[in-house]
């Protein structure tokens, strides 16, 4: 950064190339903070420059998103807590679109999209909200092509997938909309697969996994969506073993946590034998079905009720047992919430 003679230094007496270093060194906690000293540290935390120094240098922290519906939406931030190894409430965000009931939440780089929704008085629709974490601003972006609530989800290669739910009309009961957030824009594509059905959507290998639920025979089956030639095959049904369970993605291995009465297991795919095998169970009395699943780095992070929050480290983790040894604190919320969705976004 060349400094021009009228130009007004980041910090006084040093270069900006020094200022930038010591600004990417505050914690994100006090962004908030650091964006009310003046406009130009506050479109400085808003550049690319700014989240390429922090990622440079290893100073990039990831925060959870998790929502929940009380009488409205509401969007809990959790932190990780070093001192117990759990997280921590941050604090909570409210989205314009808290009223409706089937919402989406899907995150793109800094940015978090709410999409679509509908209430009792309205049908479906194709608003999407976008809150931009690095700048705590709210805006909205180019609507869906196709009004939808209740759908499936998925961010992959920088940009978001949607298909199925509820809302759609005659004219596009399977199509498949794509948006790019480079240009704002969405594409509408027709269901490449063979059936609508889709109940699931999982970014795996840089592709989709799609898992099925079959009309004639209500059993479930997958296939594989590739994004560069948008053309979809069948895989291992086994697969689909995961439709209603939450799932997460830690170094390119995919993890679940199957829930079943009384008893929940952390159960990891294997690609070489097409099979789920268990890695442990975990205690309903710690978890608070029903659960998120959500990840940062090779911890894995259960999300119960009432934002309870059970902490796998996936380098350390041991079995007694048959029993994953955890660390697991209490609620952190009074009011006895479910998670619905949950995303990481890393700043």
């Amino acid at each position: 950064m060349e400094s021009a003679p009228d130009h007004t230094p980041l910090i006084h007496g040093l270069p900006d190339e020094i200022a930038l270093i010591c600004l990417a060194r505050v914690p994100r906690r006090f962004h908030n903070v650091v964006r009310r000293v003046s406009k130009r540290w506050r479109a400085l935390l808003c550049s690319e420059e700014w989240h390429t120094c922090r990622k440079r240098n290893n100073m990039d922290e990831s925060w959870i998103y998790v929502t929940c519906r009380e009488a409205s939406i509401k969007c809990y931030v959790l932190a990780p807590d070093p001192s117990n190894r759990s997280l921590r409430l941050m604090h909570v965000i409210e989205p314009p679109c808290s009223g409706r009931q089937g919402v989406i939440i899907e995150a793109l780089d800094k940015r978090l999209f709410f999409l679509g929704g509908c209430s009792w008085q309205n049908d479906a629709t194709d608003e999407v909200y976008c809150y931009d974490a690095s700048s705590n601003h709210w805006s909205t972006a180019a609507p869906m092509p196709t009004p939808r609530c209740y759908f499936v989800s998925a961010s992959l290669s920088e940009k978001l997938y949607i298909a199925g739910g509820l809302g759609l009309t005659d004219k596009s009961p399977n199509s498949w909309d794509i948006y790019d957030p480079a240009t704002d824009s969405w594409c509408a594509h027709k269901n490449p697969m063979l059936t609508p059905d889709i109940v699931k959507f999982i970014a795996l290998d840089e592709e989709l996994v799609t898992i099925h639920q079959a009309a004639w025979n209500r059993m479930y089956f997958a296939g594989i969506y590739n994004p560069l030639d948008r053309t979809w095959r069948g895989t291992e049904n086994e697969i689909a073993r995961c439709f209603s369970s939450p799932t997460v993605v830690v170094d390119g291995k995919l993890y679940m946590l199957e829930q079943k009465l009384g008893t929940t297991t952390l159960m990891m795919w294997q690609k070489d034998t097409k099979e789920w095998v268990m890695l442990g169970r975990l205690s309903d009395k710690v978890t608070r079905p029903p659960c998120e699943l959500v990840a940062i780095g090779r911890k894995i992070y259960v999300i119960g009720r009432g934002l309870s929050i059970v902490t796998i480290d996936m380098d350390t983790a041991a079995r007694v047992d048959g029993l994953l040894v955890t660390t697991s604190s209490g609620p952190l919320v009074e009011q006895d919430v479910s998670p619905e969705r949950s995303r990481v976004i890393t700043i």
